[in-house]
């Protein structure tokens, strides 16, 4: 594209050749038996039956992570945001950085390579609080996410014998498996890269304490909405258009990030239906462009926060059903249970443990939610003092030590 520079024709035949490669490689990859399977159940439905070949590929770790970033330097290089680099450390050090490596966040180009192409000073307060980010990260992935995970997975399957209440449990304890095992993954990258004095991007930013949900995907995973807006969204129209097509776009959008997360119905239905409330917040006119920090100087929130924050996390915990089914037949299953079943039975709830090492985190985090992360202790008086920051890192390690679930795999590491 450097090359052809003044002629936008063929740079655009280059930049999308590039696209069509990486999406090629990673719809082999990852969608492949995907598609070939619906299409043979659409097939069939017509009566003709084909010989289809499916492939037992291993998914490499992060395919959907790295796959992006290579998007993102080719189309930023086309618009003219990035000048294309010559430095090939510079370059692949971009795509294949190891702490985001294979979970994000999924960093631009324009913020990366300009960190790696100038020289860096050891820096002992970006490293320490870099440390502190990563133990805060460690703590939420191996005591609550790990300890979520072996309750959902040991009783996620008995879901028609059990009472509605408990399933429902269940739903907000794979909410904070989620939670803490992804934000815990970017805690612990973010905070590495700093200790080489790169800084990466925000990828969570207090999400539970959002009060629409249109604040919840503001706040939640924000390096993809934010690639998915930039890239598809904006390309599209955005909301630059008519009432219909800004839905559409909504749509389009949602429904790829739903096969970004995963190649099954159950990732597309919910993205879609998040698409839906999305469409809903907005016909409603209901304030949605909050850009302050809820209950900023206060320690509770009013009344109509309070409300607002329960139902956001409300319609999100239930719909987390849809990605943790493994079909679409086992999530309208769950459902079922869960609203026929003895919904106020309280006789088998499993877990309470988790739930309570989750609200605490909660409880942290709300005290801390104008800082980047919970351990962030700039101008906080009792924390000036050495004796107090060490008793609460010495603390976090016995927890950790105490209460560490059994080992479990991220769970952004199957994308």
């Amino acid at each position: 594209m450097e090359h052809y520079e003044g002629q936008r024709r063929k740079q655009k035949w280059v930049s999308a050749a590039n696209i069509v490669l990486n999406l090629g490689i990673l719809g082999v990859f990852k969608y492949y038996n995907f598609f070939i399977e619906n299409l043979d159940v659409l097939f069939r439905a017509f009566g003709w039956h084909l010989d289809w070949v499916t492939m037992n590929i291993v998914l490499p770790v992060g395919i959907s992570f790295y796959t992006f970033q290579a998007l993102s330097y080719t189309i930023d290089i086309y618009q003219k945001k990035l000048p294309a680099t010559h430095d090939p450390v510079a370059f692949f050090a971009y795509i294949s950085f190891f702490p985001q490596l294979v979970a994000g966040p999924i960093e631009r180009a324009t913020n990366l390579i300009p960190q790696f192409q100038q020289q860096r000073h050891f820096d002992y307060a970006k490293a320490v609080d870099g440390m502190r980010q990563m133990l805060w990260g460690f703590l939420k992935k191996v005591v609550i996410a790990d300890n979520c995970a072996a309750v959902i997975d040991s009783n996620w399957g008995n879901y028609a014998e059990l009472p509605g209440l408990t399933l429902f449990l269940f739903c907000v304890l794979f909410a904070f498996q989620v939670y803490c095992d992804f934000s815990g993954y970017s805690d612990i990258a973010i905070g590495c890269a700093r200790l080489f004095g790169i800084n990466l991007m925000r990828n969570f930013n207090f999400p539970y304490f959002s009060r629409s949900i249109p604040e919840f995907w503001r706040r939640w995973h924000i390096s993809f909405i934010t690639w998915f807006r930039d890239y598809v969204y904006f390309p599209l129209g955005g909301s630059r258009c008519n009432k219909w097509k800004n839905f559409r776009n909504i749509y389009i959008v949602w429904a790829l990030s739903g096969l970004w997360h995963g190649a099954n119905w159950t990732y597309v239905c919910w993205m879609l239906l998040h698409a839906t409330l999305l469409i809903i917040y907005n016909v409603l006119g209901i304030n949605t462009k909050y850009k302050n920090v809820v209950a900023y100087g206060h320690y509770l929130p009013n009344v109509k926060e309070a409300l607002q924050m329960a139902f956001t996390f409300l319609l999100f915990v239930t719909s987390l059903v849809l990605p943790r089914a493994e079909s679409m037949t086992q999530a309208i299953g769950y459902f079922s249970a869960m609203a026929t079943n003895k919904f106020f039975d309280a006789s088998m709830l499993y877990g309470k443990d988790c739930l309570c090492f989750g609200l605490v985190l909660l409880f942290i985090e709300w005290l801390q939610r104008d800082k980047q992360h919970a351990l962030q202790f700039t101008n906080i008086k009792p924390f000036n003092y050495r004796l107090v920051r060490w008793g609460v890192y010495y603390l976090i390690l016995i927890v950790i030590t105490k209460y560490a679930g059994s080992s479990q795999t991220f769970f952004y590491f199957q994308f």
